[in-house]
């Protein structure tokens, strides 16, 4: 079970004195969700299911040419994006900055043990509205993201 939230940004924290990890991920199916995932050397599969702040999360690792077997068979846009590791009293707030055709989309999500923890976590006030039940910032969503559209986050981390 993976429960979390999501907030908008509206400070950047000094980035360079947190570790960062690379992110590139795709996606076989939207829902139920079916991601592949590159992080820094690590590859896996994960299968994602539900709606709200907790969900079924199941993670599946793979080999270097599995995940590149089903890249080239993804649908949409492959994801890039940096992921910063910020602590936060107990927690850690994962900051994610976009890359490629999403440079420019920053937002943080904080995973708990409970959905009471959750209910319960006052973010530090560089973090903005939270962004959790707006499907636009699902990264899934992102994959399927027409560009032509224009970007729909420009005015959201102000």
């Amino acid at each position: 079970m993976e429960i979390e939230k999501k907030f908008a940004v509206c400070t950047m924290p000094e980035l360079s004195r947190y570790p960062v990890h690379f992110i590139e991920q795709a996606y076989l199916n939207t829902d139920p969700t079916l991601r592949i995932r590159r992080e820094d050397d690590q590859f896996y599969i994960t299968y994602k299911h539900g709606s709200g702040i907790a969900r079924e999360e199941y993670n599946l690792w793979i080999d270097e040419k599995s995940y590149r077997h089903l890249l080239a068979k993804a649908d949409g846009r492959i994801i890039t994006k940096k992921r910063y590791l910020i602590p936060d009293r107990r927690w850690t707030i994962e900051l994610d900055v976009f890359e490629g055709d999403f440079e420019g989309l920053v937002f943080a999500e904080v995973e708990y043990a409970s959905v009471e923890e959750a209910e319960s976590y006052t973010p530090p006030a560089w973090l903005g509205r939270e962004l959790s039940g707006d499907i636009r910032y699902y990264n899934s969503y992102l994959s399927t993201w027409d560009a032509a559209k224009g970007k729909f986050w420009e005015a959201e981390n102000e």
